[in-house]
């Protein structure tokens, strides 16, 4: 609608929209995150989880509404039409940029329930939405460096707590638990350094995985494995609220999670580890022949 005008005034209405609709939602939304660390019982939870949720959904929803009105943005959507809204999954995607997030929350809303990510601790400390992501219980991670893990092996245990609780929560309430796989954004400079055997995607990472296998596994109805691609070039978010004519084309398909995955230890036995690593590793490379083709159409 707002097309004709120049990207510069096209990203400032954007981001401003962005922040009226972030703070009409955010004071509701820590509201009722008070009140249930007030009532820290199962009960008090089962019933304003559902509120929370619901007021994420409509800041989504109020973020399409400011993309569709600022945007040129061209969505190539395919395998979302089978989604259920109720239920657990588990979803697992690619990661390219900052652009990622609001393009799957846009995608994906309202057709499976609110996505929940981890994230890194120092996000906690985000101006506003660390607030918002602490009230929506979103698990916040401590990366420790390997140097770091080698010298005290104990720190492994911080991670898998911190899982543990979170897929506590997530077990009262219907939720997707969203993992970015590659546990950082593509660059062809970590592509270099890491080596990967893939043309377009980092190593995947099983350990947050195996985590959230291990506690939530019989539960997911499924796991949804997403491909993102950006044909004409990934956006920094200044361009994407500018609305510089990107495509975003977007594949999902779900996909059976094998029983043996939900109940083996992944620190503990090799041929557990190896076994996911492997079936990690073949979903990785078809993503990265899919993503080639996305690319080249």
């Amino acid at each position: 609608m707002l097309g004709f005008l120049p990207p510069l005034a096209r990203g400032v209405i954007a981001f401003l929209l962005l922040l009226l609709n972030t703070l009409f939602w955010v004071g509701p939304l820590l509201a009722l995150a008070l009140v249930r660390l007030a009532l820290p019982f199962k009960g008090a939870r089962l019933r304003i989880d559902p509120w929370t949720n619901a007021i994420a959904t409509q800041w989504i929803a109020g973020n399409s509404g400011w993309m569709r009105l600022t945007q040129r943005t061209v969505w190539d959507v395919q395998g979302v039409d089978e989604l259920a809204y109720h239920g657990w999954y588990l979803v697992n995607c690619n990661h390219l940029g900052a652009v990622d997030i609001f393009a799957l929350q846009h995608v994906l809303n309202r057709r499976i329930p609110l996505l929940k990510f981890f994230i890194k601790q120092q996000l906690l400390y985000v101006p506003i939405m660390g607030l918002a992501w602490w009230a929506l219980d979103f698990p916040f991670m401590k990366r420790h460096s390997a140097a770091a893990l080698k010298r005290n092996p104990a720190l492994r245990e911080q991670d898998r707590e911190t899982t543990r609780r979170a897929c506590e929560k997530f077990a009262l309430v219907p939720t997707s638990l969203m993992n970015f796989t590659e546990g950082t954004r593509f660059t062809p400079a970590k592509h270099a350094a890491q080596g990967s055997p893939y043309r377009h995607l980092l190593k995947p990472r099983t350990g947050a995985l195996a985590l959230a296998l291990h506690a939530m596994g019989r539960q997911f109805h499924s796991l949804l494995d997403v491909t993102l691609a950006y044909p004409d070039g990934v956006p920094t978010f200044w361009q994407f609220l500018c609305g510089r004519g990107t495509r975003v084309v977007m594949r999902v398909r779900q996909l059976p999670i094998p029983v043996a995955f939900c109940d083996g230890d992944y620190e503990r036995d090799p041929e557990f580890r190896a076994a996911l690593h492997d079936w990690l590793h073949a979903l990785w490379a078809e993503k990265d022949r899919e993503i080639d083709r996305l690319l080249r159409v």
